[in-house]
């Protein structure tokens, strides 16, 4: 028998599942440590918030590829979904209308499996260094064309927007030292503007989930 008093017990961790792209998988961290998801827990846990997570999102992936992810998500059961997704979508020229209604149908799956969902649109890919001078207005509009479809099908479909002022974005386009040294990807600094962006939405997401919970579940400080 246990010596340890019940009232010491760690509460159990909200499960908070990562999904999307290279974006959310941590493409061009230079740490497994850079990446989005642990970011994104520490900072929680910082804030008194225990969270466990697991990344489901596959490098390369387009909207149409979050059905596959979704449906081994909700095998973990998770609390919280985080969704990074779009850029993909935008470089393939996926049709704008079919892209948002592949993200609206991820989130309503998860949301209807009891999960608190938020989404990480598309970025702006105009402030990508290796996009010429030329072709960056019409990147620029591409991106945003879709991340205003995007946001209307996470509201319509019951989720949370983060970064809705494009924060992370405006920090990319004036600092090429953000992206990787393949100049697409964030590096380990650029995942630290994504993660401190995401951070507002994804903290309310989690709150909610632990307040759902009741007693049982993990306290809030």
């Amino acid at each position: 028998m246990s010596s340890t008093p019940a009232s010491s017990a760690q509460p159990p961790a909200l499960r908070l599942a990562v999904l999307g792209d290279s974006i959310a998988w941590g493409q061009g961290a230079a740490t497994p440590d850079d990446r989005l998801a642990p970011r994104l827990t520490g900072a929680l846990r910082a804030r008194g918030l225990t969270v466990a997570d697991r990344v489901f999102a596959e490098p390369g992936a387009r909207s149409r590829d979050l059905g596959a992810q979704v449906d081994r998500a909700l095998t973990w059961r998770p609390h919280v979904a985080l969704v990074v997704i779009g850029a993909n979508d935008v470089t393939h020229r996926e049709p704008v209308q079919a892209a948002a209604a592949a993200l609206e149908q991820a989130v309503r799956r998860l949301r209807g499996s009891g999960s608190e969902v938020v989404v990480a649109p598309a970025p702006d890919l105009g402030a990508v260094p290796h996009v010429p001078a030329a072709l960056r207005q019409v990147v620029r509009a591409a991106s945003e064309t879709l991340r205003r479809r995007q946001a209307d099908a996470v509201v319509a479909a019951g989720g949370r927007v983060a970064d809705a002022d494009q924060r992370a974005s405006q920090a990319f386009g004036s600092d090429p030292a953000l992206f990787s040294a393949d100049r697409f990807h964030p590096s380990s600094a650029g995942y630290a503007v994504i993660a401190d962006a995401v951070l507002p939405a994804l903290d309310l997401a989690v709150r909610s989930a632990a307040r759902a919970q009741g007693p049982a579940g993990p306290q809030l400080p």
